[in-house]
Order: C-alpha cells, then sequence, then structure tokens
C-alpha cells in the first residue's frame, strides 16, 4: 500500500471520498461552505485555492437538469455486491437506489452546503483537496479511520508514490458520521466533528458510508488480520487474490453470529469515483458461511 498505520494501531476503514454534490434540480452539480449562520465562507479558508461560484438554478435550468439527469439514470449504476456463500463468487445482492428522499430540504433541495463551519472550528481545517473543483487533475483523496484517529490521504492516480498525509484528527475529536440517502447511488455521508461543525463527503460506495457511521458508533466490531485463524487468512489471500490490483485494504467485521465479513472495494469501470463492494462471509476455519438471523440488519 501507499500508506500504513503505526504499529500499535489498527487499520479500520480506508474508502475514497471527495466533498459531495447537489442533486436536487436548484441545486445539482453545486456546493457551498457556511457558517452557523449560513454565510458563504469559502474565501475565509486560509490557504484554500480559489474556486468556483455556485448560484441556485434558475427555472429554466431545472427543467434542463431534470431532463438531463433522466438519461443520465435510465440506467442506474450497480453497486455490486459479490457473495461468496456457499462457494459461488459473482452472485449480486441487488441493484443500489440512485437516490433517496430528501431527509434535509434545507440542506438538500433549497441550499447544499458541504461544510457547516462556525469559526475556529474543526471542519475549517479539513484540506481542500477535498473539492474536485479545486485539487490538480489526477489527484484523489482517501478516507482513512483507525482506532486512534481519522486521516485525509491524497495519491495520484496511475502512481506508486507514497500518498501525502493532508490531514488527521484524534478519534475522539469525530463525534459520528450519518448516511445521507438523498444522493447519488446513496453514498454521501456527514461526518461531524466534536463541536458540532461537519462535512458531507461522497464515499463513492453506500457500502462504505454506512460503515463509517456504524464503526463510529461502535455499532459493529473490527478485526484485525492477527486476530483471523490461519485458515480465515488463508482464504483472504485467495480471495485478494483474484481481485483486481487497485484493490483498497480489506474490512474484516466480526457478526453476532461470530462469523466474520469481509469486504474490500473496487474501483467501477462504469463510473470515476465510484468503487463496488466485494465480500465474503468466513466461518471459523475460513470455510463459506451463511448469514445468520441478525447478522445483516443495519
Amino acid at each position: 500500500m501507499d500508506w500504513y498505520p503505526n504499529a500499535d494501531e489498527d487499520l479500520l476503514l480506508r474508502t475514497s471520498v471527495k466533498f459531495a454534490t447537489g442533486i436536487s434540480p436548484a441545486v445539482a452539480g453545486s456546493r457551498w461552505f457556511r457558517d452557523a449562520e449560513r454565510n458563504d465562507i469559502h474565501g475565509e479558508l486560509p490557504g484554500w485555492p480559489e474556486g468556483p461560484s455556485y448560484s441556485l438554478h434558475s427555472t429554466g435550468d431545472r427543467v434542463a437538469q431534470r431532463t438531463g439527469r433522466a438519461f443520465l439514470v435510465g440506467i442506474p449504476l450497480i453497486a455490486n455486491i459479490i457473495a461468496n456463500i456457499g462457494g459461488a463468487s459473482g452472485s449480486p445482492f441487488g441493484d443500489v437506489a440512485v437516490r433517496g428522499k430528501p431527509e434535509e430540504p434545507e440542506n438538500e433541495v433549497q441550499d447544499f452546503p458541504v461544510m457547516w463551519a462556525a469559526p475556529g472550528t474543526l471542519a475549517r481545517t479539513v484540506p481542500w483537496q477535498l473539492d474536485p473543483a479545486r485539487r490538480p487533475k489526477g489527484y484523489a483523496t482517501d478516507l482513512v479511520l483507525t482506532d486512534r484517529r481519522l486521516l485525509f490521504l491524497g495519491t495520484r492516480t496511475g502512481t506508486l508514490d507514497k500518498a501525502d498525509v493532508l490531514a488527521e484528527f484524534p478519534r475522539e475529536s469525530v463525534a459520528g458520521a450519518r448516511r445521507m440517502t438523498y444522493s447519488e447511488i446513496e453514498a454521501d455521508v456527514r461526518l461531524t466533528f466534536a463541536d458540532q461543525s461537519w462535512i458531507r463527503l461522497f464515499a463513492g460506495n453506500p457500502d462504505s458510508a454506512e460503515r463509517l457511521a456504524q464503526l463510529l458508533a461502535g455499532t459493529v466490531r473490527t478485526v484485525p488480520q492477527h486476530e483471523l485463524t490461519t485458515g480465515q487468512r488463508e482464504r483472504l489471500t485467495r480471495f485478494l487474490a483474484e481481485l483486481p490490483a487497485n484493490t483498497q485494504a480489506p474490512l474484516l467485521t466480526r457478526l453476532p453470529s461470530g462469523i466474520v465479513m469481509v469486504e474490500v472495494n473496487v474501483p467501477s469501470k462504469a463510473s470515476k469515483d465510484v468503487h463496488e463492494t466485494h465480500s465474503i462471509l468466513m466461518g471459523a476455519s475460513g470455510e463459506a458461511a451463511k448469514p445468520q438471523p441478525g447478522d445483516l440488519q443495519q
């Protein structure tokens, strides 16, 4: 990999992220940076390069947006969740909805803030490279969660260079995360800091957005690779060998029944910044396992 945790910390999740983008007709393609009084603060953020200015779309623009999106979502994107239950890999669990219903119209229909931050709050210190309209071409950003901290990494597409550590926050400075379903492929997540400032990110996959929320809430328990049995480690090695070289680090979760779920994100060929989740379920010896009642409830 291009980045490793410290020897005494466990990697819990790594996923590609960027600032989210509005999808409702009035705010489609837009993103704003706000203080607690809903003032625009994109010019106040220290060290940030100049970015585009957005305004609400007119009625005519909204009609065009709706027409364009009718073609775009005619064939919805699919997050291919690969199950390997009973030894049959490649079975899709199903399609992911293109969008949900607005949960916060004031922040998703009439406005679309991707940063909500009073002066001096932590959200103002996130890296500007999260903004796809500001960062260099071919540059991508990842979110990393460990048992000690949350980091944002910068990577250059097509290189094996060491990742740039753009920002890091102690785990206790992050209050939680919430998946926001009114978004493209339902993959937005709102990350809230302890001072109640927040940012809204697109996580590339609804599973990644949901898993981040669960990990920060403590509702799921991850398993370090060194805790796997010999059989489970062998099965994990075989599984990873079947996937492309550019897959992200696996996420190992122990389900309530005791079986281990392995999830790996793979960049999608269908759309930029979207990734697919491939997964298997393993029993104690690495054998294929079936979920038990309550295992996959979210």
